[in-house]
């Protein structure tokens, strides 16, 4: 109901047609740039001094620099451009890290660096930048992303799990909507984690449960490079069945105050960063943004329907060094959003299938926050700690509003009444700590423990009025508390440079009902075959609790009291294996390939025999209403995954995705079947050229084309449907048939200048230019003063929607 979002083009395209037509005077003089950081060990966190720092342009040696006994570096005088910094050290891997320099902003680039078993010989790695993780202990189905990837591929709208939908065994699930499915997993799955804390759903318009939105409440440009797990990721992650986005802000500029302004279709924005105090090297880091469209609407502008989205979001980052490397920090990640659909203003009976629900009014207002503080110190024993803890609230609440109306002798709607048909106001606040602890036995041994707590604290509150029975029927009414605990321990060891073990294990505890997942075990695997291939192997059990709400849901028994059927769920769980092989083809290119399989049990599904199964939820805006469910549901997930990548370098890159996969389950009824996400394949192509403008500025160019098997359906019960104003599916034939295969073409212009102390961006992401028709779910939407028209109907996909932005940083 959502798709108010692409309602708004025109008007984008006349700004970006204002901009791109601006003058700008292009000088002779060179603009350079300084790239500093910090490079630390990867498994102590002790800062090493001695490191030697390069800047290549391609293969090329522009600069470069030594850290100091403290691990910091700088370099000055570097060209503006795409680069790479090449970071080497004796006793250590060398890595190779993206560079996007600009004149505007200096580049602050920290480097963890990882020891070799020997500890006597540099041992370079002959892989891309972009395989470079974090995680130590990740040896598998792991990808880092920074600022630059969120916006250099095409489509990505800056958002962190757009942008992931690119990588293979990931698909989006709705264009409209950044819901990701991964491996065939439902977005139930997938885990959101700031700073070291799982935080609530980080989107606008968030529904309860669900992991996407249409919007991001993360700021890109707050993003430091942070990991993205599609399975078997390491013991410190728990409650997912899926993936995970490890997600940290980055640092402000410590010596320099710098600012930026974006205004385009998805906000406009402010930015700042610099130092609190230079001498102790304290730092802020700060942005807002406020919906575009929204000040459109109150500058009287029309933007083509009255169903304005409205949201804000803010984020911050205050960082503190300490004494004898110690850091204290304070973060915060907030956002607010609402948005009116209001069938009953609409006069033109040609509007009825703008929405797809069009008997209702629908008001929905969410909001959610996170505010933490962290602490860390690196021992001068190899040893690191890291605490934080942290307060997140997340809130929803919808009104709906019945419209009964008729067709005028003009061919006009006119309202007859409006009454209540749904009210909800779900409100959950949580209290987090979490504290890892690293020690480093020598070069070959390194021990991680940690835990992490959460307290939740829930008021749910649900009431919808049943045309059937003409009564008010209280489906949530729960005000209480509960916590998860969940511990870890994990081991790595490397036999030699070239073959490294880690094995681990999670625990986990739900006191709302006493359920747990004792000793997880988690396995990885890493041998480099020679300079150029690596086997890599995987292997874990991982628990999930269910969706908070789902748990509160009441039924009333024969003497009409309400009781909680599905209070004491258990956790679902999976088993994941995978197996990979990466290939260096050249400094620039290389391919990586996996297989995977997937088990998956104690699957809530309902007592009585049907298809119902939790695996199939989560995707979308609507929340769902289960009976009584036992944990009896299975379900498996196997595939191959193949990427082609070249990292950016002599001004191009390119990346191909191919997955092929299989999801299934079986329900209460005892029958396999495919799950809501089992398209089969997905096939994904990325590519962008930059073109110099007089040594200083740029012009890119980007492409991104998917073809990919869509959403399963089955049979609709038209009578059913019609008895209950929403569609309805026969129950023995869920799921038996496939939508048309999914296809999408966009691309993306951006226009880079640089400037003294300025830099100009100008950009247009034509997400698909070619308007395809993609089928997302078929639609219960009955004509007025037609009866005999199909009320069944077709939902497409989002069409053709350009996304403009201009930037200036300075």
């Amino acid at each position: 109901m959502y798709k108010t979002f692409c309602a708004q083009y025109k008007t984008t395209l006349l700004f970006f047609a204002f901009f791109s037509m601006q003058p700008y005077t292009l000088v002779a003089q060179e603009v350079t740039q300084t790239v500093r950081g910090k490079i630390t060990d990867s498994e102590s966190g002790q800062p090493l001094p001695g490191v030697n720092v390069l800047i290549l342009k391609d293969s090329t040696a522009l600069k470069g620099a030594t850290t100091n006994e403290k691990g910091f570096y700088t370099i000055t005088g570097i060209p503006t451009g795409r680069l790479t910094m090449r970071v080497s050290f004796i006793g250590y891997r060398t890595v190779f890290i993206p560079l996007f320099v600009t004149s505007a902003k200096e580049v602050l680039q920290n480097v963890s660096l990882e020891e070799s078993a020997t500890g006597l010989a540099e041992i370079e790695v002959k892989a891309t930048a972009e395989s470079y993780v974090i995680n130590e202990m990740a040896t598998v189905s792991a990808k880092t992303f920074n600022l630059e990837e969120t916006m250099r591929y095409a489509g990505s709208r800056g958002d962190p799990a757009r942008m992931a939908s690119n990588f293979a065994g990931v698909q989006g699930g709705d264009d409209s909507r950044n819901d990701i499915v991964v491996r065939g997993n439902s977005p139930l799955g997938v885990l959101w984690r700031l700073e070291g804390i799982d935080i609530p759903n980080p989107n606008h318009f968030a529904v309860s449960g669900s992991s996407g939105g249409p919007v991001s409440v993360l700021n890109n440009k707050l993003l430091g490079s942070s990991d993205f797990f599609t399975g078997a990721f390491p013991a410190d992650y728990g409650n997912s069945m899926s993936s995970v986005f490890d997600v940290r802000f980055r640092n402000g500029n410590n010596q320099k105050h710098e600012f930026n302004a974006q205004f385009g279709f998805l906000g406009t924005e402010l930015g700042a960063e610099g130092p609190i105090n230079k001498e102790k090297g304290s730092s802020y880091l700060f942005a807002y943004r406020y919906s575009t469209v929204s000040i459109f609407s109150l500058m009287g502008i029309s933007i083509g329907t009255s169903a304005v989205p409205k949201y804000q979001d803010a984020s911050f980052k205050l960082n503190f060094p300490g004494k004898n490397e110690s850091n204290f920090a304070i973060f915060g990640l907030g956002g607010t959003s609402s948005v009116d659909i209001l069938i009953s203003e609409q006069t033109d009976p040609s509007e009825v299938d703008l929405y797809g629900e069009n008997d209702r009014d629908q008001l929905f207002r969410t909001r959610m926050g996170v505010l933490g503080m962290t602490y860390s110190k690196a021992f001068k024993n190899n040893a690191y700690l890291k605490s934080t803890l942290a307060v997140s609230s997340e809130h929803q609440r919808s009104n709906h509003f019945y419209v009964v109306r008729h067709i005028t002798p003009e061919g006009l709607f006119q309202v007859d009444s409006l009454y209540p048909l749904l009210v909800y106001n779900f409100n959950q606040q949580k209290i987090s700590h979490a504290s890892t602890y690293n020690k480093k036995f020598g070069a070959k041994n390194v021990l991680k423990v940690g835990y992490m707590a959460d307290f939740f604290i829930q008021n749910y509150l649900d009431s919808n009025y049943s045309n059937l029975f003409s009564q008010w029927n209280t489906r949530w009414d729960y005000q209480g508390n509960a916590g998860l605990l969940r511990a870890f321990a994990q081991w790595k060891h490397k036999f030699t440079d070239r073959l490294s073990l880690m094995l681990g294990i999670h625990n986990q505890f739900f006191t709302l009902n006493n359920t747990y997942s004792l000793a997880e075990p988690r396995v990885g695997m890493r041998y480099d075959l020679d300079e150029k291939s690596s086997l890599n192997a995987g292997f874990g059990l991982h628990s999930q609790i269910q969706p908070m709400y789902t748990y509160f849901y009441q039924r009333y028994n024969a003497q009409g009291e309400a009781v909680l059927h599905n209070r004491d769920m258990e956790m679902s769980k999976s088993l994941h294996y995978v197996i990979g092989y990466n290939r260096s083809l050249s400094r620039s290119v290389s391919m990586k390939s996996e297989v995977y399989y997937q088990q998956l049990f104690n699957i809530p599904v309902e007592i009585n025999p049907s298809s119902f199964s939790m695996i199939n939820q989560g995707s979308g805006f609507q929340r769902f209403f289960p009976d009584s469910l036992t944990n009896t549901g299975t379900g498996y997930n196997y595939g191959v995954e193949v990427t082609l990548e070249k990292a950016f370098s002599k001004g191009y890159f390119f990346m191909f995705t191919g997955t092929l996969f299989n999801s299934r389950y079986v329900g209460s009824d005892g029958i396999e079947r495919n799950t809501d996400f089992n398209g089969n394949y997905v096939l994904n192509g990325l590519a962008q050229k930059e073109f110099k403008i007089k040594d200083r500025s740029l012009i890119g160019i980007g492409t991104k084309v998917t073809y990919a098997g869509s959403r399963r359906y089955g049979v609709v019960d038209t009578t059913a449907s019609n008895l209950q104003n929403e569609i309805v599916f026969l129950d023995d034939r869920y799921n038996e048939f496939q939508f048309r295969p999914y296809f999408r073409l966009d691309m993306k212009v951006n226009l880079v200048f640089n400037r003294k102390k300025v830099t100009h961006e100008v950009g247009l992401d034509l997400v698909n230019i070619l308007g395809t028709q993609n089928i997302l779910s078929l639609t219960y939407a009955p004509v007025p003063g037609d009866p005999n028209a199909n009320p069944i109907r077709e939902n497409y996909q989002l069409g053709f929607l350009p996304i403009f932005f201009y930037r200036i940083d300075f």
